[in-house]
This record gives C-alpha cells, sequence and structure tokens, in this order.
C-alpha cells in the first residue's frame, strides 16, 4: 500500500462520517417532550401521548397517553419503548429515578436529572381523565 492510497482511504472514512453526521444517522437521542411523545406513538400501537417527562441527558422519558404511561429509552441507534401499568416501580437514586419494567431484557431505566415528585405528578395524570 502506498501513501496515495492510505490518504485516499482515510479522506473517504471522513467524508462518509461527515456525511452520516449531517443526516443525523445513528442519532436516537430524546431531545424534548415533543420528540418524545412523537416516538411513543410510532412505537406503540395505539398510543395517544398527552405529556412527557426526559432525563436531562437525552436517554430515556416517561411518556403519558391515553391507556397508560410508556417508557423509552435508547438503545443503541434506535429507541426502545414499553407500555408500564400502574403502579410505577420506581427507586430514588442520586443521579435522578430509576424505573422497574420488570422485564430482564429490557431492564431497570434511569431518568437522569427527573425527581420523584416529577414522576408522581405525571402518573397522577393518569386518573385525571
Amino acid at each position: 500500500m502506498n501513501w496515495a492510497q492510505l490518504a485516499g482511504s482515510l479522506a473517504a472514512v471522513l467524508v462518509l462520517a461527515w456525511v452520516a453526521r449531517l443526516l443525523k444517522l445513528g442519532e436516537s437521542r430524546i431531545a424534548d417532550g415533543d420528540t418524545a411523545r412523537r416516538m411513543a406513538e410510532e412505537a406503540l400501537s395505539g398510543f395517544v401521548a398527552r405529556a412527557a417527562l426526559v432525563g436531562t441527558n437525552g436517554a430515556a422519558a416517561l411518556v403519558l397517553g391515553n391507556d397508560g404511561i410508556a417508557l423509552l429509552k435508547r438503545h443503541g441507534a434506535k429507541v426502545a419503548a414499553r407500555r408500564l401499568g400502574r403502579p410505577l416501580w420506581r427507586r430514588p437514586s442520586p443521579e435522578g429515578v430509576t424505573i422497574e419494567t420488570g422485564e430482564r431484557m429490557f431492564g431497570p431505566v434511569l431518568l437522569y436529572g427527573v425527581l420523584p415528585e416529577d414522576v408522581d405528578r405525571l402518573e397522577a395524570q393518569l386518573t385525571i381523565m
């Protein structure tokens, strides 16, 4: 291999990385409540979102819907979603609130920077219809 091939290969890799970044490929950050509501509605059949609570790091969200609460979490380049029943099983932690899903494969989800009172308020809205 000569230097021209090495430089050409490196340039091609950098161009592809730049194009992927422009197209936001692989970006699964949950930016805000509107994004969380849209993602929950797309992932769960018949789910109509009303309100959302998003972790400050964009890795997870709780979304209040017409028939329950959805939990979203980043899973690689995608976002995984689960419907949760009441009551929510949660535990406070120094970083935020951890929601227990009861599923071994999905696991517990940390809502970074979220207070337990915020989760209580969101869950209370489920009964006010």
